[in-house]
């Protein structure tokens, strides 16, 4: 199991637009999500600042497994529009480097 602790960031004024979209996700993403090995995904926001940690089999699979997947290619699209760096999935992205943690 991993956990992978992600940073984005949302245009100024989304924060609502995002949060409303949040409040349920689609049936069809939330299945993808945990076919794709999601055990956990938690996002807080601090303003415009989103950080996410996810619990996951494995981190690269699951971008892989949804980078083309029908339920998240418009999810990201919905995303694109409120975020100011678009995730199109390409790379070996691996989130945030953990820094320290209470043992």
């Amino acid at each position: 199991m991993e956990r992978i602790a992600l940073h984005t960031r949302l245009k100024p004024g989304m924060e609502q637009e995002y949060e409303s979209l949040h409040a349920e996700i689609p049936s069809d993403l939330d299945g993808a999500l945990r076919e794709a090995g999601v055990r956990s995904w938690e996002i807080w926001r601090d303003g415009l600042d989103l950080f996410h940690v996810v619990e996951v089999l494995n981190y690269g699979r699951m971008r892989a497994f949804l980078r083309e997947h029908p339920a998240n290619v418009p999810w990201q699209k919905k995303m694109a529009a409120l975020l100011e760096v678009e995730d199109d999935y390409s790379g070996n992205d691996r989130g945030l480097p953990l820094v320290w943690e209470l043992p």
